[in-house]
């Protein structure tokens, strides 16, 4: 995600501190990790694990999206959304 104003960076950056507990709470969730770019500051990347794709979209509901990141965040932010998948090593077993 791309902080659209400079003054919006830190809001954003604390919502999204804020965030992390409430999503890694939720069930299904394996990892939840929001990084900021020490090149362009204003850039924030997601990495959220989820045990499925159904978890990922019942997160959806959840307080951290919905008293979070709709109020707080969307407005302050343009997005790209990349659902996917690990790469895995043709000599690793897939589990997921």
């Amino acid at each position: 995600m791309r902080v659209s104003e400079g003054t919006n960076i830190d809001p954003v950056a604390d919502a999204l501190s804020r965030m992390r507990p409430l999503c890694l709470a939720e069930h299904g969730c394996v990892s939840w990790e929001a990084y900021q770019s020490h090149q362009e500051p204003s850039r924030f990347v997601l990495v959220e694990r989820w045990a499925s794709r159904a978890h990922w979209e019942a997160h959806d509901a959840g307080d951290a999206i919905q008293k979070i990141y709709i109020p707080e965040i969307m407005p302050r932010i343009e997005r790209e959304v990349h659902p996917s998948m690990r790469v895995h090593s043709r000599h690793e077993a897939v589990t997921e």
